[in-house]
């Protein structure tokens, strides 16, 4: 009895190790003709139909419309302040959260699986998401579009087949652009592999250093092909995480040497657009060195690359440093490298960045004001590094975020212009500093006021009468035009 026992316990225990089995088989051969939006792949993995039927051209209908698939605040061809919404706007999708997002988070596996995906991250599937980015920019009536690297081509065995792989898809993109389409701009992804655990251009290994040099230069080659009319450095890794075991001098010269090599290839190549750089506090790294706007600019400074940089700023990244996005704007404003925006913003209950899609038209609003005062982004623009949050998994969450995000910026713009216009918040601004509107005032601004001078006037003048800074009226005037 008890020998029978054992064995049918065992039998149990072969089946169940069976039914494993086949799940497992089941579970991991790829999705090949996803159908449940209608299209289907054939044979040679090329997707037949739309991606995204159902959904139409996203249209303006003005703020009364209560359809989510419209635009409310956003029409591409008016004008405002002399200049089409469009031109200052300059939107562009960015493929990397876009298409290449999952939800996943450090607590739970991805919660997104779209119908093109198959499973796995083949060219076929690398091209095919392409794709699904150029009908999706054209379904959003935006013209322009920003990449990663490795997130548009997977990575191959050797930095040649890597290689190989960027410039098969690149050609697709290329012919998938056509004449109406732009690259606002490219870069390499030089975080995610383990090789840059230590960054790239701060590597403590000479061999890293040369591989991310090697990835830039490619990067750089097929933005140029694709008429990019930007290039960005963003150094997720570019920092420490304990000064104890790092030389950080030596570090900084060496992220100063690969941005001037990357100058130089960049002038050899013809490529005439602008290189930027991405300011960030930390994360992944516990001190990234482009801290903010204002260390970034003083690196620049120090190692004579202030005319050859702008600053691509990341509004999640100026909260995360301690800063307002439009406190990091202005500094980069008043230094003349204002050159690009991401456009996303945090959660400030939450420690990380969270590249929320911006939907506050105050934030919004003082972000255009910064715009328009640098007389627009042009060559660069908005892209949005922004992605749907884990729960949201409609395909048309996609558009809807993009759509809510263009609203909220071109609002912006329209409130921004609104106060321009009225005057009342720019002439409180020189009322307050009126004093220095008088002959030794402008003795002080040119350079010519000496210390002596300075005493002089103090003891003739007395104790200075202070007057109200108007914050309260700042802050009435600015909240009367949202």
């Amino acid at each position: 009895m008890i020998l029978e026992k054992k064995n049918m316990a065992g039998r149990i225990l072969l089946l169940l190790l069976c039914m494993n089995v086949v799940s497992f088989i089941v579970n991991a051969a790829p999705q090949t003709c996803p159908a449940d939006l209608g299209g289907k792949c054939s044979e040679d993995s090329e997707w037949e139909g739309e991606f995204f039927p159902g959904i139409p051209k996203i249209k303006y209908e003005g703020p009364s419309s209560k359809s989510p698939l419209v635009y409310k605040w956003y029409n591409a061809e008016e004008e405002i302040l002399g200049k089409k919404m469009k031109d200052w706007l300059r939107f562009s999708v960015a493929f990397w959260h876009t298409f290449r997002g999952t939800g996943a988070d450090p607590f739970g596996a991805p919660t997104k699986f779209w119908p093109w995906e198959d499973g796995t991250n083949s060219i076929a599937m690398a091209k095919r998401r392409m794709r699904a980015n150029f009908e999706f920019i054209n379904k959003l009536g935006v013209d322009r579009w920003c990449f990663h690297d490795r997130d548009i081509a997977p990575d191959g065995k050797t930095l040649e087949e890597t290689n190989a792989n960027l410039d098969e898809v690149v050609a697709l993109a290329k012919e998938l652009q056509g004449d109406k389409i732009r690259l606002l701009w490219g870069t390499a992804q030089l975080f995610m592999h383990p090789r840059y655990m230590h960054g790239g251009a701060t590597s403590s290994e000479v061999a890293v250093y040369a591989y991310a040099a090697a990835q830039v230069k490619k990067a750089m080659e097929v933005t140029h092909y694709l008429g990019g009319e930007n290039y960005v450095f963003w150094g997720g890794r570019e920092g420490y995480q304990s000064l104890l075991n790092t030389d950080m001098e030596r570090e900084l010269d060496h992220l100063a040497r690969f941005l001037e090599a990357a100058v130089a290839y960049k002038k050899k190549i013809g490529f005439n657009g602008t290189l930027l750089i991405e300011p960030k506090p930390q994360e992944p790294t516990k001190h990234q060195y482009d801290w903010d706007a204002a260390t970034t600019a003083n690196f620049l400074r120090k190692y004579g690359l202030l005319g050859e940089f702008k600053l691509n700023i990341e509004c999640n990244h100026a909260t995360l440093s301690g800063h307002s996005c439009h406190h990091d704007l202005e500094t980069a404003r008043i230094n003349g490298l204002l050159g690009n925006i991401d456009a996303n913003t945090g959660d400030p209950q939450i420690g990380w960045d969270t590249d929320q899609f911006l939907t506050d038209i105050g934030e919004a609003t003082m972000v255009m004001l910064s715009v328009i005062r640098n007389g627009g982004l042009a060559p660069g623009g908005f892209n949005f590094d922004a992605k749907l949050r884990r729960e949201s998994t409609d395909v048309e969450d996609l558009f809807i975020a993009h759509i809510s995000g263009m609203d909220t910026l071109a609002r912006g713009l329209r409130n921004a212009a609104k106060l321009i216009e009225d005057g009342s918040l720019a002439e409180l601004v020189r009322k307050r500093y009126s004093s220095f509107d008088s002959e030794i005032g402008a003795q002080i601004e040119a350079g010519k006021a000496d210390f002596e001078m300075l005493e002089k006037k103090a003891m003739e003048w007395g104790e200075p009468k202070v007057a109200s800074a108007k914050q309260e009226l700042a802050e009435m005037i600015f909240q009367s035009a949202l």
